[in-house]
């Protein structure tokens, strides 16, 4: 079952493309966007993580920290920054394999990967916004920045 609104965050600690080790709680006190999705390099999920860097600054604008989160190893997030041109962190959840995306409710065992899972944490460590998509369906941004906005109002 994935988190609802006003549930606690879990905590993890993952790297990243470039095997720093990025961590939720380091980012206390600042709102962070967790944006789940299933691989690097496949279709529906290069065109989410796209047009999320082509609007990065209605987060960044609001002191939003962005992460995307799959279970692809690090040298394949690397290869799929570089190849985007993301400004954010694409973090690994390849080992043990998907514990994050399984704390948020959003793995799917059968399949091995993470589901369309977004979450806004807020500055507290408290989820904000919370929307799970099946897979093949891709998301409608605007919620997201909707609750972005929430968070400055």
């Amino acid at each position: 079952m994935s988190l609802s609104v006003g549930d606690r965050a879990p905590e993890f600690s993952l790297p990243d493309q470039d095997k720093q080790v990025v961590s939720l709680t380091d980012l206390r006190g600042t709102p962070v966007l967790l944006v789940f999705y299933p691989f690097a390099f496949s279709g529906i999920c290069t065109g989410e993580l796209c047009q999320l860097r082509d609007e990065l600054a209605n987060y960044t604008d609001a002191g939003v920290e962005v992460l995307a989160i799959s279970t692809d190893p690090v040298f394949s997030l690397k290869a799929f920054k570089a190849q985007e041109g993301f400004e954010f962190p694409l973090l690994s959840d390849f080992w043990p394999h998907g514990e994050v995306a399984k704390a948020y409710g959003v793995f799917n065992e059968k399949a091995g990967m993470a589901v369309r899972g977004t979450f806004l944490v807020d500055a507290e460590g408290a989820v904000a916004f919370a929307e799970v998509n099946s897979p093949g369906d891709p998301r409608e941004q605007s919620g997201w920045k909707d609750a972005v906005a929430g968070l400055a109002a």
